[in-house]
């Protein structure tokens, strides 16, 4: 037997790195710890779950253990790693149902032990009816709730999980509220007149959104009752925490592993945390902003999936640098497409960018045929230069994914005067004969000085 890969958390980034050492390197002996019921689940997708769109849960589940032992990853689930000890190169590992502890050496260690529910320490948050999303188990729970009967769900956070809980129990007929603390939903999304846009959108839906409302207490005795705002109450059947996430980080913070300036464990650009031997990738770890250059901390599904490819390639003696991130993501509440990329004004000013805004408004298609959206567009592009920073769209069916050509000129360091003439494909049912695209880096480069 060769040398010994020890990873903690069994996700995304953990069982890429698992799955590309197998791959690279039969020698290799893998074994993987979750402290949870599940490993290497499809995250994003529990709204759609909840809301019956996925069904069974299963379906979310992209490798089950078995599959794993049949690739030679031994798997252990409901197994928390309490403690990591560097001078011997040792874990020590609590089994959930046996109750026993043992010890497991490693000649190499992988942390990726992802990132947990932010819950404030806000009165009645441990009530009967008050949750969070972000396990398989999680996702059963609100479903079990959802399909229960209606009444009054209230979301907690409207950022994208928020927003798109919002969508899954309002489409099972429940009245929903969304209450968000910051002047606009998507904060640290979308600029907050966007925010404001998306806002009336989904009060245009059914959907109540209350904005600049810090909750003040959960109310109830045994259960949850309903939530108490500055000017009022709010009544609640079930409430929904998504007030952001934070990475799991107290393990590896207490063996001695650096932890960075985000408060998440600092690695390279090959993921070593700078212990010979000792990984990380995913929600846990930082990764650098191409844009920037400055650690950032993101939790994202298609992050810790690269990242936990490039550890588990360099385990094996690989050379892979991970490139860095921009932070691309889209949502959708209904037929509402909201995705942005790179940096917005506030983010670049805050870097020491000098930069500008362009915002341009049409439709998704040929304005002549049926079924043109309205879609924003907001270009962020460095003064003088022109290049391109940022971008938010906001918009209705086939308004999101434009966002991949801006993430696309984003990253290779593209020009906005560039991207105007960028050969954009065209027919009346895609796109405009001038793409909003299109107009939009022109009006950036125009107001850049380019």
């Amino acid at each position: 037997m060769g040398e010994r890969l020890v990873v903690i958390g069994a996700d995304a980034a953990g069982m890429t790195a698992a799955s590309q050492v197998r791959r690279r390197n039969r020698e290799f002996e893998v074994i993987a710890y979750e402290m949870g019921n599940h490993a290497s689940y499809a995250a994003c997708g529990e709204p759609y779950h909840i809301a019956g769109i996925i069904d069974p849960i299963d379906k979310l589940i992209a490798r089950t253990p078995e599959q794993f032992a049949r690739a030679g990853i031994d798997l252990h689930l409901r197994h928390e790693v309490t403690a990591i000890d560097l001078d011997r190169r040792v874990v020590e590992v609590q089994d959930a149902d046996g109750e026993t502890s043992l010890e497991k050496g490693f000649d190499h260690l992988m942390v990726s032990t992802g990132a947990r529910a932010f819950v404030p320490p806000m009165p009645g948050r441990g009530l009967d009816g008050v949750h969070t999303l972000r396990t398989l188990g999680d996702a059963a729970a609100l479903r079990s709730i959802a399909d229960a009967g209606c009444g009054n769900a209230v979301i907690v956070g409207g950022g994208y999980i928020g927003l798109e809980v919002a969508e899954a129990f309002h489409t099972k007929g429940w009245a929903v509220t969304i209450v968000e603390g910051l002047p606009a939903v998507l904060p640290r999304t979308l600029d907050a007149d966007l925010g404001e846009q998306v806002a009336e959108a989904v009060r245009s839906m059914g959907i109540d959104v209350f904005t600049g409302a810090m909750v003040e207490q959960i109310e109830g005795t045994d259960r949850v009752t309903g939530i108490s705002i500055e000017g009022g109450s709010l009544p609640a059947d079930v409430v929904v925490l998504s007030i952001g996430s934070r990475p799991v980080v107290e393990l590896a913070r207490d063996a001695g592993i650096p932890l960075g300036e985000t408060g998440a464990i600092a690695v390279d650009d090959h993921q070593r945390t700078g212990i010979e031997g000792v990984w990380s990738a995913g929600d846990c770890a930082e990764v650098q902003h191409r844009v920037t250059g400055r650690p950032v901390n993101m939790h994202l599904a298609t992050v810790a999936n690269k990242t936990g490819r490039v550890a588990g390639v360099n385990i094996t003696g690989g050379d892979v640098v991970f490139p860095g991130a921009i932070g691309t993501a889209i949502t959708r509440v209904h037929d509402l497409e909201i995705a942005t990329t790179g940096l917005r004004s506030s983010d670049a000013a805050a870097a020491g960018f000098d930069v500008v805004d362009a915002t341009v408004s049409g439709g998704t298609i040929a304005h002549y045929m049926p079924g043109s959206e309205e879609l924003t567009i907001r270009v962020t592009a460095e003064r003088g230069s022109g290049r391109l920073v940022g971008a938010q769209i906001v918009g209705g069916s086939g308004a999101g994914k434009r966002i991949d050509v801006f993430a696309t000129a984003i990253w290779d360091g593209m020009m906005a005067g560039a991207l105007e003439w960028v050969d954009l494909a065209y027919a009346p049912p895609f796109a405009p004969v001038w793409d909003l695209i299109a107009i939009a880096a022109r009006k950036a480069a125009a107001a850049a000085g380019a």
